[in-house]
């Protein structure tokens, strides 16, 4: 089935990373084992994952050589692009180059011809701006067991409302709570 589907982790209180870009919302996860059985199923059937340069270089910097890890050959082997208007190309270690395009909104509009099923990890620019384009099909939450006061806000300031129908939802060890949403 062709379409996207955006992953976030998010503190109960909607914001996902602190003030400074903490990563607070992970650290009150003691526990990922259902989030990696999930996504590990998840990476199966998805065409490619699409990341914002940040992103990347943060999963670029761990991942080729996380070997030990329960989803590292899956997250290794997928195809990957990234979206960047300053790099030119990505590496990923001895693992296959991920595609670099500059415009999130015009490659994912592309893919939906070519049928393709697009997973967006993290990646909050490239995120909001699929939303704003009403590119979006499903959008799933991790609910972390932490609220954060303030930080960055799953939707920008003034982002337009997204109309959510909950498709699916599940409580996972640790109080962490999966919820996927249609969009639209």
């Amino acid at each position: 089935m062709a379409g996207v589907i955006v992953q976030q982790w998010i503190s109960v209180d909607g914001f996902l990373a602190g003030p400074n870009g903490e990563a607070d919302v992970f650290a009150a996860v003691a526990d990922f084992t259902a989030s990696e059985a999930h996504n590990t199923a998840l990476l199966a059937e998805v065409d490619e994952v699409l990341l914002g340069r940040r992103t990347y270089e943060a999963f670029a910097a761990y991942w080729p050589t996380a070997e030990d890890e329960p989803m590292a050959r899956q997250v290794n082997t997928v195809t990957k692009t990234v979206c960047s208007t300053t790099l030119t190309s990505a590496a990923w270690g001895r693992h296959p180059a991920p595609r670099v395009v500059p415009d999130a909104v015009d490659h994912v509009r592309a893919g939906r011809e070519a049928r393709t099923r697009t997973m967006v990890w993290g990646s909050v620019s490239v995120m909001r701006a699929l939303l704003a384009a009403g590119e979006v099909d499903d959008l799933e939450l991790f609910v972390a067991p932490a609220a954060l006061g303030s930080g960055t806000p799953l939707l920008a300031a003034g982002a337009a409302p997204l109309s959510l129908r909950l498709a699916d939802s599940e409580t996972w060890p640790g109080g962490v709570v999966r919820l996927r949403y249609a969009v639209g």
